[in-house]
């Protein structure tokens, strides 16, 4: 799954851990002063947020950039040196393309955050003061957003399509690796599909899901001072009072509950995708054989296996059955939880419209991210299953001992 794609998986997804960490202490301890040695006009403490496009081309942003290109350079140089392989630009340099997209994606969503402050507080000061607000300021803020949506919308299109190439090439490496075998697995149950479908859907659900998890994390990275700085405007919570850094334990806390609750309610699933494909795939071969050999799919045998499948997908039913009510009841929940904290503050006017709108983002943001579980269970359960089929047509071809697949 991974060998055919990566040069040594194992290693290689250690080392780019190792490296990261690196690097990302690095650029927090020394970064701005070799920034600043470098030439680059770093300020020094807090400044006022730039709101549109220009966001994105600050001193700050263009030395990232520089810091970016060149760390990403190295591990790609060492990786091409010490094990080539034939996928390394688009698994290596691909992958380092991924990255950073997403984290820019991520900066996409702090810039219009930046942007709904002043947008906000200058609607909030037009409807409480009759012309306090001009026309024009209003108009300038949203060409702003504007500038912002279309840089969005270039980078979301283009990380697309590229994203799109990336999967394939990994289900072609995969492909071939599994083709090259085929005298060896041609009688396997199910190799057809594990070579046809499992390969394609491994590839589209690893890339998605690794997406995911490094955009929450670059969310966290982005969001959560964002999240301290505002916490200060939070005066106290129901019942509890005051605490250090409201917003950030609120949203943590929260996100820990339902990341419990789903995972506990959703413990039986994996077990059961698996063993829901293990009956289909019998089902369909023998409909398959029954196609070229008259004795074969009778209709007695037909009948038992598919009851073999009715009960599995049964069972499936009812588990998703509690799943999806704890887990709809814990969302559905969410929607109104950041409001439910703030009412001393919003009661108390503490804050304008338009920080509530920094807030309300801020912290939808850095839960979403703490909620990543929560949010990806159904696709993690699918990919587990998939992992399991492929893991044991490895295990079987390549002579080692089949892993537990139940």
């Amino acid at each position: 799954m991974f060998r055919s794609f990566f040069p040594q998986p194992k290693l290689f997804f250690l080392s780019a851990l190792i490296w990261t960490a690196i690097v990302v202490a690095f650029w927090y301890l020394l970064g701005d002063d070799i920034g600043r040695w470098l030439g680059f006009n770093l300020p020094d403490g807090e400044t006022e947020p730039i709101i549109g496009v220009g966001f994105f081309v600050t001193p700050q942003f263009l030395w990232f950039y520089c810091y970016y290109l060149f760390v990403s350079a190295v591990f790609a140089t060492f990786w091409f040196t010490y094990s080539p392989h034939r996928w390394q630009w688009w698994s290596v340099v691909g992958s380092q393309l991924i990255l950073f997209t997403t984290y820019f994606s991520v900066q996409v969503m702090v810039a219009i955050n930046e942007w709904r402050r002043p947008f906000f507080d200058a609607v909030q000061n037009a409807l409480s003061k009759e012309g306090s607000v001009t026309s024009d300021l209003l108009y300038g803020l949203i060409i702003d957003f504007a500038s912002i949506a279309f840089v969005a919308i270039i980078v979301l299109v283009m990380t697309n399509f590229f994203v799109k190439h990336y999967v394939f090439r990994w289900r072609t490496a995969m492909n071939n690796y599994y083709v090259s075998r085929w005298e060896e697995v041609r009688n396997i149950e199910g190799a057809s599909q594990r070579i046809q479908e499992d390969t394609m859907r491994f590839a589209s659900i690893v890339e998605d899901l690794g997406v995911k998890i490094i955009e929450s994390v670059m969310t966290l990275f982005a969001f959560l001072p964002v999240l301290f700085a505002l916490s200060k405007y939070v005066t106290e919570f129901p019942l509890i009072g005051q605490i250090p850094a409201p917003l950030f334990n609120a949203a943590l806390a929260w996100s820990i509950f339902g990341t419990l609750v789903v995972a506990i309610a959703g413990a039986k699933l994996p077990g059961l995708y698996f063993k829901n494909q293990r009956v289909e795939a019998a089902y369909r071969k023998e409909l398959v054989y029954g196609e070229d050999h008259a004795d074969r799919a009778q209709p007695p045998t037909l009948r038992e296996l598919f009851g073999n499948v009715r009960k599995n997908y049964f069972r499936l039913y009812f588990h998703y059955c509690y799943f999806d009510i704890f887990r709809y009841s814990y969302l559905q929940a969410d929607n109104i939880f950041v409001y439910v904290i703030l009412i001393p503050t919003i009661a108390a006017g503490a804050i304008t419209f338009g920080l509530l709108q920094q807030i309300l983002t801020a912290f939808g943001q850095v839960s979403s991210s703490f909620q990543y579980l929560v949010n990806s269970w159904a696709t993690i359960v699918e990919l587990q299953s998939i992992h399991k089929r492929l893991a044991g047509f490895e295990a079987t071809f390549e002579g080692r001992k089949m892993p537990e697949l139940a």
